[in-house]
């Protein structure tokens, strides 16, 4: 309903921000990725937003950017997780920690977040994987070849994971190659090497 608000920061604090509008003022929920992007009082900012409409309140979740945001609403599609817990999840870790902990099926950094589970960090990496994986790489083939090295070993993994490679395997393997060739190898040609 309100895509995003965009207008003077009066009131910031790592839980919430006042962004005035034209005179109104719009308390915004936000993650403390979000509060540390944030400008100083009295500056101009755009946030995108979801609006949480509930029995007893509607709460606007604010977000420096639409990756936070994507991100956020993959979360509050798992069942034990609300918007509450997903803005929890993502002042503990960055956007990309938790993709990659998700595409690693990483169980214990995703139960190091407070309120998460064993049983929902499972369903979160069970519901997720697949949905980020195609993400990743959608988005490595719009890329150009400079990649960073953890980029660069992030997106090799995950292809290879979905072919079929055990994770362990798949470590090793592009761990040397990395090594071995530095990292201006391509994704393609780091793929290549380790399926041989």
């Amino acid at each position: 309903m309100i895509a995003y608000v965009n207008g003077t920061v009066v009131y910031k604090d790592p839980a919430y921000a006042v962004i005035d509008v034209n005179g109104l003022g719009y308390e915004v929920r936000i993650s403390l990725q979000t509060y540390t992007s944030l400008p100083d009082l009295g500056e101009r900012c755009k946030l995108v937003t979801f609006l949480s409409i509930r029995e007893d309140a509607h709460l606007l979740y604010g977000f420096w950017g639409n990756d936070e945001k994507k991100l956020f609403l993959d979360l509050i599609t798992i069942s034990g997780i609300g918007p509450s817990t997903a803005l929890v999840m993502l002042s503990s870790l960055s956007s990309s920690e938790i993709r990659q902990g998700i595409i690693d099926e990483d169980l214990r950094l995703i139960q190091s977040i407070k309120g998460i589970g064993s049983k929902t960090a499972q369903r979160v990496i069970l519901e997720l994987k697949d949905k980020i994986r195609k993400e990743e790489l959608v988005s490595t083939g719009s890329k150009s070849s400079g990649n960073s090295s953890g980029t660069l070993r992030s997106e090799a993994l995950a292809a290879l994971v979905t072919l079929g490679i055990p994770k362990a395997t798949a470590e090793k393997s592009v761990d040397a190659i990395i090594k071995r060739e530095g990292a201006e190898i391509t994704v393609e040609n780091l793929i290549k090497l380790a399926l041989r």
